[in-house]
């Protein structure tokens, strides 16, 4: 297959680099509408990393990759591919059943009377260590970015403490680690600097969005441009339809947005910025409807370089 010659990132001297990618290779729409007709299944990453320098995994929040599999994935990149990998739903305070358990922690998992795992410390540890054996594989080839805990909505300062995330922060104190807060009651009023000192003082990196504007209590706001840990700064892009995202059934008609040339400039500076302080900046496309990843690919240059000329090239 041929290789097409990518934007490498940014990289000048005033600010650190900017990595573009999506979160996930393999949504319906990529498949549909972008990857050439006929490409098998295990050919889509190498394709991908063709056009991208990093991805973010999203199988990973519902099972625990084997170790063939993830070498699969390093030997299907280049060498300076980057892989950020969502931690397992498991431990973002979702409702978790025990089939998305690794077989054998699935016998030593204690379930309410709904099948719903109880998140045990001994199981948790259990499967971190399962977890951290398959990533070990990125790990060492230099391929494993950060590692993302996107938290339940229903994880909110009135019922929960971030104190009680701490166990989890401590067992990947050797690993990069972004927190997407996904309820917007951690980030308003005097509860934004608890939050943010809280992730500075254990050098986790808050995740940055672009999101609808909308008060609802699911939708982060968009005007934080928070770096908590300066070795890199997260910004995840939702879109911008406030209706699709609160009322939509399928992850693909939540974040079905196309951005206009001019709110990518807009989120491109954001990037850029953040670069400013960070050394490293992972943006992050979740917006995967329909033919998205196409104009993804065209517009990642606005982050990566100063001659961007717009979807179109003029």
């Amino acid at each position: 297959m041929a290789q097409r010659k990518i934007n490498h990132a940014s990289h000048d001297s005033d600010r650190g680099k900017i990595l573009v990618g999506t979160a996930s290779w393999s949504d319906p729409g990529f498949v549909q509408h972008w990857y050439p007709k006929g490409i098998r299944a295990h050919e889509r990453l190498g394709w991908y990393a063709q056009h991208f320098e990093m991805v973010e995994v999203n199988s990973t929040f519902y099972s625990v990759p084997d170790l063939r599999m993830v070498e699969r994935w390093c030997s299907a990149t280049p060498d300076r591919f980057m892989f950020d990998v969502k931690l397992h739903q498991l431990f973002s305070f979702h409702s978790t059943p025990a089939k998305l358990l690794p077989p054998d922690l699935q016998r030593r998992a204690e379930t309410d009377g709904k099948g719903k795992v109880k998140l045990t410390p001994d199981l948790g540890a259990a499967l971190l260590n399962v977890f951290l054996r398959s990533m070990s594989v990125l790990r060492s080839a230099g391929k494993l970015g950060a590692f993302l805990l996107q938290l339940s909505p229903a994880f909110s300062p009135r019922v929960h403490k971030l104190e009680e995330l701490e166990p989890l922060i401590g067992m990947l104190r050797d690993y990069r680690l972004a927190i997407e807060l996904r309820n917007r009651n951690w980030v308003i009023g005097d509860q934004l600097k608890a939050t943010i000192d809280f992730l500075k003082r254990r050098r986790v990196a808050f995740v940055n969005v672009d999101a609808p504007t909308a008060d609802h209590f699911t939708i982060m706001p968009s005007d934080l441009n928070e770096i908590t840990n300066h070795g890199f700064a997260y910004l995840r892009l939702h879109g911008r339809n406030a209706r699709a995202y609160v009322t939509g059934r399928t992850v693909a008609a939540r974040f079905n947005y196309d951005y206009r040339e001019d709110e990518i400039r807009e989120v491109a500076e954001r990037s850029k910025q953040l670069a400013r302080e960070a050394d490293e900046v992972h943006v992050v496309f979740n917006n995967n409807a329909l033919d998205s990843c196409r104009n993804h690919r065209q517009r990642q240059s606005a982050f990566t370089s100063p001659d961007y000329l717009g979807h179109w090239g003029g």
